[in-house]
């Protein structure tokens, strides 16, 4: 079972800064994309960043410039630094990992619980 835990959502005033971090845990062979995804209230679950196990990162045009996705591989973990929050950037935030729970399995992917972000005076 692998377990993706996120933590650092939060309300945040327009122009403010927050970081989101997640933590898998669990039993699994290779984490081989981290990143994360957002979805707002009535809106299709969409990628924000992502982060390979060599560092290569992908970013959503609407966050570039904006956004730094982070990566711990020793830990397994992936930090999102955002940085001019806009009250567009408001909602559920989910980690997301890319792995292999055996040397042989299948690539599957696994997801986090979510933590809310609301940008708002």
């Amino acid at each position: 079972q692998v377990q993706l835990v996120e933590s650092g959502g939060g309300l945040v005033q327009p122009g403010g800064s927050l970081r989101l971090s997640c933590a898998a845990s669990g039993s699994f062979y290779s984490i081989y994309i981290m990143g994360w995804y957002r979805q707002a209230p009535g809106k299709q679950r969409e990628m924000m960043a992502t982060i390979s196990t060599g560092g290569d990162t992908n970013y959503a045009d609407s966050v570039k410039g904006r956004f730094t996705v982070s990566r711990d591989n020793g830990k397994n973990t992936v930090d999102l630094q955002m940085n001019s929050l806009k009250p567009e950037d408001s909602a559920v935030y989910y980690c997301n990992a890319v792995l292999r729970r055996s040397y042989n399995s299948r690539i599957e992917s696994a997801w986090g619980q979510g933590t809310q972000v609301t940008v708002s005076s």
